[in-house]
C-alpha cells in the first residue's frame, strides 16, 4: 500500500469519527410497534406504542449513520419502576432462562436487534438504552427515552400462566365482549359487557397480582376503582347498572387521579377485574354463583333471624347472608379463582380443586369461598318472648353455575367444576375428605310448601300461588305468606291461596334488579320443626331495539337506529340511553327531551365510525326514573373497504 493510499484512509478514517462524533452512529430507533404488537396478541391494545409478552423474542431496529466499528459493541440496559429502581443489563448471547439477552444483525446503515425475556420476567413499563460501547468501556453515545410493556404469556409454555388452548385463549385472553349472567337460580337472564382492552402495569408473580387487583378493585382499601353501593340514592354518580363496559370505568378512575368511581356491585367489580387481569395477560373468565352464601362467622351455614311476620330483624341478627346471584373470576388454567364480593375487600386466589373437595387449609380464603357454593340456609323466628324456632328451608346454595362458553353467546354450566352434586358435602378434616350424605332412613317432612307463579312482565299485575300439599292428609295449622315489605300477608285456611300483586303496589319497593322476594311458611300438628319456602320472582323488562342497516366498513361513517317503548302505565321522566361497543365508539350518552308516554315510542339514530375490523357489539342501555337497566345489543361487522389506490386500513385514530 502506497503512503498515498494509507494517508486517504487515515483522511477518511478521521472524516468518519468526526461525523459520527456530530451526528452520532445512532440516529434513529424503531420500536416496530405494530409488527410486535401483532405477533404478540396485544395489537387490540395499542399499534402505537410496544406491548409484548413476556419469553417470547421482540425486534427493534437502529438507523444508523454508518458502520459500527471494530472493537465497539452495543450494550442495552433496562430500567423498571417509577425511579428506575431496577437495572437490568442484557446479556449479548444466551446464558440461563431466567436472563434477558439480546442478539444482533446489521445491513449497511441498519441493525436489527432481537431482545429475549426470560418466562418469568417481571412485568410492567420498561425503558430501554442503547449504549454504543469504546473499546476501553466508555460510554460513546446513548440513545432512551424509549419504553415498552411487558405482559404475561398465556402462549408461552414455561410462563405459568400458559393455558394450551387457543379457543379458550381467544376468548379468556382476547375477546373484548362478553356475557354476564344475573337473575335467580331458577329464571337466568343474560347481560352483554365490554370488557374493552386496557394496559396496565404490576408485577411478575400472577397470584400476587390478582390479589392485589382484588383489593384495587374495591375502594374500600388500597386506593380502588370502584365505590360500592346497592341501594338508592345514586345521583352523585352513576348506578351499577347504568355500566354497560369496563373501559370507562377505568378512564374515569385515571383521569381523575386514581379517585374512586362511583358505583359498582358485585358484577361490576368483577368485570373490571376481568378487563385488566385478561389485559395483564392472565386467562380469566367471569362466573356467576347463583344462591351465593356469605358466611361471616366460619360455621358453614347463614343464619337468618325472622320476626313473625317473616321479616328480617337485622339489627339482632348477624352479618351472613345470602345472594341471587354473586360473581367469581377465575384465572390460572382455572385452577384459581380471584372472588370479588360485599364486605370482603380482596378474598382469593384459591384452587378450584380445593374448593371442591373442601380442602379448607389452602390459601387464599378457601373456606369463605367453599361456603359460597356450600353452605346451609337456617332460618330462625323470634317470638315475641324471645325464643327462637328453627325454621326448615330446603333451598341449597351455589346453584346453576354459570359463565359463557368460549364457542359462542350461550351458558355454560359449570356447578360440578365447583361443588358435588347435591346433597353431597366434600370437607376435609385432617388430611382426610369427609362427605355429608344425608341418610336414607332421615324421613322426609309430611308437609311440602311451593311458591308457583308465572313469568310475569314489570309494569303488569300478576298472580303468586302459595300451595301446600300433605303425604298422608294431615291439616296445617296455618300458612303466612309474605312478600315486597309486607304488602300481602295473610293466614290460609286452604289447602292453596292465590296472592294478587299489583304494580301500584310492588313499583316502589322493587330492588334494582327487579326482584320480588315472597316468603311462605307452613306449621301443622305433629311436624317437629315449621317449613319456610322463600322464592325471588324476576320482573322481565322490555328491550331497546337496534338496527345497523347496510355494511360497516372502518373509518367510515355508520348510522345505528335505537327505539324504545314505554310498557308501563304512566309516563316516564329523564329518559337516557348510553351507548358503548369496543372498536365502534366510547361510552356516549344520549338524553331524551321530555316525558314518555304510556305506549310512546322514543327513537334516535346515531352516527358512528368504527374503528377497527372484525366482528363487534354495539350495546345500549336506557335508563328513566321508573325503569332502569333495560337492555339491548346487536352485532356490528366492520371490513375493510375495497378501494383501488389505498392501502389496508385495520384500525381507525
Amino acid at each position: 500500500m502506497t503512503d498515498t493510499s494509507k494517508s486517504q484512509i487515515l483522511v477518511h478514517d478521521r472524516c468518519l469519527n468526526f461525523l459520527l462524533f456530530v451526528l452520532g452512529l445512532i440516529s434513529d430507533v424503531d420500536l416496530r410497534s405494530r409488527e410486535n404488537n401483532s405477533a404478540h396478541h396485544t395489537r387490540e391494545i395499542d399499534q402505537k406504542r410496544l406491548i409484548v409478552r413476556r419469553g417470547q423474542p421482540f425486534s427493534i431496529t437502529l438507523q444508523c449513520n454508518g458502520t459500527l466499528r471494530p472493537r465497539h459493541h452495543l450494550d442495552l440496559v433496562l430500567h423498571l419502576g417509577k425511579r428506575d429502581e431496577v437495572e437490568i443489563k442484557v446479556q449479548k448471547e444466551r446464558g440461563a432462562g431466567d436472563k434477558w439477552w439480546f442478539n444482533q444483525q446489521g445491513a449497511q446503515d441498519e441493525m436489527l436487534l432481537t431482545l429475549h425475556s426470560p418466562a418469568d420476567a417481571i412485568i410492567g413499563r420498561y425503558s430501554l438504552a442503547v449504549l454504543l460501547m469504546s473499546p476501553d468501556g466508555r460510554i460513546l453515545e446513548k440513545k432512551d427515552k424509549m419504553s415498552f410493556h411487558l405482559l404475561y404469556n398465556p402462549w408461552c409454555k414455561d410462563d405459568v400462566v400458559y393455558l394450551p388452548d387457543e379457543t379458550q385463549l381467544q376468548e379468556y385472553i382476547m375477546n373484548e365482549d362478553g356475557i354476564i349472567y344475573m337473575g335467580t337460580w331458577e329464571y337466568i337472564k343474560s347481560t352483554h359487557w365490554n370488557y374493552g382492552q386496557m394496559d396496565i402495569e404490576q408485577r411478575f408473580d400472577p397470584v400476587y397480582v390478582s390479589r392485589i387487583i382484588a383489593a384495587m378493585v374495591n375502594s374500600n382499601d388500597d386506593r380502588g376503582v370502584l365505590t360500592g353501593r346497592w341501594t338508592e340514592p345514586y345521583s352523585d354518580g352513576v348506578a351499577p347498572y347504568q355500566w354497560t363496559g369496563s373501559v370507562p370505568i377505568l378512564r374515569q378512575w385515571s383521569k381523575a387521579g386514581v379517585r374512586a368511581v362511583k358505583y359498582g356491585q358485585c358484577w361490576v367489580f368483577a368485570a373490571v377485574a376481568c378487563t385488566v387481569l385478561r389485559c395483564l395477560g392472565i386467562p380469566t373468565r367471569l362466573i356467576t354463583n347463583f344462591s351465593s352464601a356469605h358466611d361471616v362467622d366460619g360455621n358453614l351455614s347463614i343464619d337468618f333471624l325472622l320476626d313473625e311476620n317473616l321479616q328480617p330483624l337485622e339489627s339482632r341478627g348477624g352479618r351472613d347472608s345470602s345472594w341471587n346471584f354473586h360473581f367469581l373470576d377465575p384465572t390460572l388454567k382455572n385452577s384459581a379463582m380471584v372472588l370479588f364480593s360485599f364486605g370482603v375487600f380482596r378474598c382469593g386466589p384459591c384452587p378450584v380443586t380445593a374448593i371442591k373437595e373442601g380442602n379448607l387449609g389452602v390459601k387464599y380464603d378457601t373456606p369463605f369461598v367453599f361456603a359460597e357454593v356450600n353452605a346451609d340456609i337456617i332460618h330462625w323466628i323470634v317470638q315475641r318472648n324471645g325464643q327462637r324456632r328453627k325454621v326448615l328451608d330446603h333451598a341449597t346454595v351455589g346453584r346453576n353455575i354459570s359463565t359463557k362458553s368460549v364457542y359462542g353467546d350461550f351458558r355454560d354450566d359449570v356447578t360440578l367444576h365447583y361443588k358435588y352434586p347435591e346433597g353431597e358435602r366434600s370437607v376435609r378434616e385432617g388430611g382426610r375428605r369427609v362427605t355429608d350424605v344425608p341418610s336414607e332412613s332421615s324421613e322426609p317432612g309430611r308437609l311440602q310448601l311451593s311458591i308457583k307463579h308465572a313469568k310475569p312482565v314489570f309494569g303488569t299485575d300478576f298472580d303468586v300461588i302459595i300451595e301446600v300439599s300433605s303425604l298422608d292428609d294431615c291439616s296445617c295449622n296455618s300458612v303466612r305468606a309474605g312478600c315486597c315489605l309486607m304488602l300481602c300477608v295473610c293466614v290460609l285456611s286452604a289447602q292453596q291461596e292465590v296472592l294478587r300483586l299489583r304494580y301500584d303496589d310492588y313499583a316502589q319497593c322493587v330492588s334494582d334488579d327487579h326482584l320480588i322476594r315472597v316468603k311462605a311458611f307452613v306449621e301443622a300438628p305433629g311436624e317437629n320443626e315449621p317449613l319456610l319456602t322463600v322464592t325471588d320472582i324476576p320482573l322481565s323488562r322490555p328491550e331497546v331495539f337496534i338496527q345497523v342497516p347496510g355494511k360497516a366498513f372502518v373509518c367510515e361513517q355508520v348510522k345505528a337506529s335505537i327505539s324504545f317503548t314505554n310498557p308501563l302505565p304512566v309516563p316516564l321522566k329523564g329518559g337516557v340511553f348510553t351507548l358503548e361497543g369496543a372498536g365502534l365508539l366510547s361510552s356516549t350518552k344520549i338524553h331524551v327531551s321530555g316525558d314518555i308516554s304510556p305506549g310512546q315510542t322514543v327513537s334516535i339514530v346515531v352516527s358512528f365510525s368504527p374503528m377497527r375490523t372484525g366482528v363487534r357489539k354495539l350495546l345500549v342501555d336506557f335508563d328513566s326514573d321508573r325503569l332502569k337497566d333495560v337492555k339491548g345489543v346487536t352485532t356490528v361487522v366492520e371490513s375493510q373497504e375495497v378501494q383501488k389506490y389505498l392501502p389496508e386500513i385495520t384500525e381507525c385514530y
